[in-house]
Formats: structure tokens, sequence, C-alpha cells
């Protein structure tokens, strides 16, 4: 035991020994000085004032490819009729003629039903013969009084006559043309609710009229989106029997339904031949006002110090700095993205490992927006 103790001691002398002879050499007060030196740019560089290529941090970048895209907001919706209107009697009797069965296309105007009105129409009648003979009597007055043979409230009185007569006519028409209901815009003719005969009242029910062309698709959007859309941007509607429609947004809400929180609106589909019905669900493609964009990878995105989102690019000068963008569309490409300043290049590889003002060399790299 005391040998192997011995033994022991003899080995660390040694070794102690040899690492001063080391130190004493100055090889080890010489490394850091010898990478420092490595580090240092070449004389002719220093004096250039401009630091060697193998000293800047390298950074991949790409062109950016500007193109006008218009952000797309899928939303489910349901048609319905440009316009409903339920057609009543506007007067009391009997249904004397009704020219219209269910299903039935009419044009604006037309008479749809007519009541009986013997009375009414002779009205009309004894009130057109009236005004004639009060007509004729102003007239006679007229000539008596300018020859001086009659007085001036004569003539006043056979005025006030003929007024009154063309009064009476008037409520008598009006009377007579209430008899005969017509149709206030084309359309189909949705449900007939009388029948031929029937005696019916003022106000009555009698037909539901539709209005189909334009067809219009009725939808809600979220308050997210509600900002992206406005009146005249394109839609496209696909119906659940494939029929595909194009259109465009006619009405958007500015107030939200109290249940949902969403925005109601409507989008105009032509329908010449009537052929979309009312109340066919469908899936609505609005399409917002193309904007100028970029679409790049998601994995590029970075952070200010202010936490605001954005891009790293270079400019001609190859110096880096942070550009502030908006995203306004996800896409299976990548995210569309707007606010990219022109005459700069997007860092790809390397975004968070430079900073602002660095000067950085540039790598070309190839566009992969659909990378994560």
């Amino acid at each position: 035991m005391a040998w192997r103790f011995k033994g022991h001691k003899i080995t660390a002398v040694v070794v102690l020994i040899a690492a001063a002879a080391w130190v004493g050499t100055g090889e080890f007060a010489s490394v850091g000085s010898e990478e420092a030196h490595a580090a240092q740019p070449a004389p002719d560089a220093k004096e250039q004032g401009a630091a060697p290529a193998s000293a800047l941090r390298t950074v991949a970048a790409l062109t950016p490819v500007f193109k006008d895209h218009a952000r797309e907001i899928r939303i489910s919706g349901v048609t319905g009729a440009d316009k409903r209107a339920v057609l009543a009697a506007r007067s009391s009797g009997v249904i004397a003629a009704l020219a219209i069965v269910q299903g039935d296309a009419v044009e604006a105007g037309q008479v749809v039903m007519t009541i009986e009105g013997a009375d009414v129409t002779a009205a009309v009648t004894t009130a057109e013969a009236t005004l004639a003979q009060r007509a004729q009597e102003l007239e006679v007055a007229e000539k008596l009084f300018k020859s001086g043979n009659t007085a001036e409230l004569q003539l006043i009185k056979v005025r006030a006559d003929k007024a009154a007569a063309e009064a009476a006519l008037s409520q008598a028409e009006a009377a007579a043309d209430r008899l005969n209901l017509r149709a206030p815009y084309a359309g189909v003719v949705d449900s007939v609710d009388v029948e031929l005969g029937e005696w019916v009242q003022t106000g009555t029910p009698i037909a539901t009229l539709l209005a189909l062309d334009p067809i219009v698709m009725r939808a809600e959007v979220s308050e997210l989106d509600v900002g992206f859309v406005a009146v005249g941007d394109r839609a496209s509607v696909r119906l659940v029997n494939g029929t595909v429609l194009e259109g465009t947004v006619r009405h958007v809400a500015r107030e939200a339904t109290t249940q949902t929180r969403t925005f109601p609106i409507e989008v105009a589909l032509p329908n010449p031949d009537r052929a979309v019905p009312s109340g066919m669900t469908a899936e609505v493609s609005l399409y917002t006002k193309p904007e100028r964009s970029v679409t790049v990878p998601r994995s590029i995105i970075t952070l200010s110090d202010e936490g605001e989102i954005g891009l790293r690019v270079v400019g001609p000068d190859n110096v880096a700095r942070f550009a502030a963008i908006e995203i306004i569309d996800d896409t299976a490409e990548g995210l569309v993205v707007k606010g990219v300043p022109d005459d700069v290049r997007i860092v790809v590889s390397g975004q968070d490992l430079v900073r602002d003002g660095e000067t950085v060399a540039i790598k070309d790299a190839a566009l992969t927006p659909s990378g994560n």
C-alpha cells in the first residue's frame, strides 16, 4: 500500500512539471491571439472599409412576385325571391273573373282578378254625362259674361259645378279601377287562395306573387369577414344540384343579427328562365376586391421587437430590415400578404438570425410557398 501511494504522488508531480513547462513555452497564451488574428480582415479589405465575404452572415432570399389576389370567403346560403307579395282584394264583391292559376307567369300591370260591379260601372257613366253637361253650361256662361248678360257670381258658380263634376268622375273611375286586381311586377304566381264566384271583402288575400329574376341568394357573413365584403363584389354560387351561377353582392347589412352576431348579405343571380326556385340551399364563394399581394411560405413570417408580424427583407444594398405586412388570405400555396415593399428580396432562410441594419451575404432561393 505504501508503494502504491508513493506511485500516485510521483505521477502527480510529473503531470505538474509537464504543465508548467507547456505554459512556459507561451503557446497557451497565443491560442486566443491566433484566433483573433485569424478573424481580422485582410489588410487590403480593412483599408477599403468593407468586411470580407467570409465574415458576413449568409441568408437565402428570393425576389417577390406581385399579383392581384381576390380573397375567397366561403359561406352557405338559401335562394329567395327578389320580391314577394300577397295580392289582396281592393274592393268587396263577387269574383267575376280569375285570370290566373298556380304557376302562371304574369307581366307587370296584368289584370289577375275582376270583381262584379255593375253599379260602379254605371256610376262612371253617370259622372261622365254630368261632367259633359257642366262643361257646356260653363261654355254658355262665359259667353254671356263676356256680352254682359250674366253676373260674375253666376259664372263662378258654373265653374265650381264643373270642378265638382270632374271630382265626381275621378272618384267613380277610382272605384271602378278597384274592381280589377293587377300584378305590381312581373313574376310567377306561387299560390291562389280564392275561387271564381267567391265573395271577398276588401283586403282578402287573393294570390302570392314571386319575382324570381334575379334570384337572390341570402346568406350571413361573420363579423371577422364582413369588413372584406362590399357591394359589387363578385360571387360564385354552387347549388345543391351542382349548378354554378355567377352574380354580384347587392346588399351588405350594417347591423348584425342578435342571435349569431353575423351580417346578412344578398347576392343577385340572373335567372331569366326562372329555373332556380326559391328556398334552395347553396354554397357561396365571395371574392373580395383584388389587392396587390405576394404569396409566401408560412415558415418565413417573423415578429418585430414590438410584436408586429412581418418579413425580413434586404434591399439593393444587401442590408437587412423588417417589413410589416398584413395577411389577407391563407391558401394551400401559402399565406397571401400585402405591404411588401418594392425593390426588395424576401429572406426565406436565416431571417431570425439577422438584425435590422445588418449587411448580409445573399444566396438565391427558389420560391416554395407551400412550405410550413
